[in-house]
């Protein structure tokens, strides 16, 4: 088994319901098994801004599946809540974003491990050093909490006060 980080975010629809359905999703794979889920946050759009807000939060993971499969499951799950890539940046419901996978390092044209811009948002360093602050970047051989406390842009991401993590019987983080 596997450790990885995953980061979700949604800002099309109920976001609050597109996160709780995709956790039960990826919980209910029989690969995958969501062992701790961050606090919510809201933040504003990266990229192109002229859109609603995200809710973000990081998932901890154990599986058994490889990177590629896991992507492939993380693909799946956004299309069949209604994600479409009309528009780089642009609004979505499910965006899932796989950041670490224990100390692998890859580079395809299908996933690059770990997430290449995993370090320069604040939107994924907030939630993951809630989960994961101890854990060391492969690359950079920084820790997670590190880097959270270095990151620009932490005044535009909002700790939210709804709880996620009885969607699969968990406590947050």
């Amino acid at each position: 088994m596997c450790t990885a980080y995953l980061s979700l975010g949604s800002n099309l629809g109920d976001r609050v319901q597109n996160l709780q359905e995709a956790i039960a999703r990826l919980n209910a794979h029989p690969g995958i098994q969501v062992t701790k889920i961050s606090s919510l946050y809201e933040t504003a759009p990266v990229g192109m801004t002229d859109q609603p807000d995200f809710l973000n939060l990081a998932i901890e993971i154990k599986t058994e599946l490889d990177p590629k499969n896991l992507l492939k499951i993380t693909g799946s799950t956004e299309l069949d809540m209604g994600r479409q890539r009309d528009i780089k940046w642009g609004p979505r419901t499910l965006d899932i974003d796989i950041l670490l996978m224990d100390k692998q390092v890859m580079d395809t044209a299908e996933l690059t491990l770990p997430h290449p811009r995993m370090g320069e948002r604040a939107f994924v360093l907030l939630p993951l050093a809630e989960i994961a602050g101890g854990m060391v970047h492969p690359v950079t051989q920084q820790t997670v909490s590190d880097m959270a406390n270095q990151v620009d842009g932490k005044e535009g991401v909002f700790l939210c006060q709804i709880p996620l993590a009885s969607v699969c019987g968990l406590s947050e983080s």
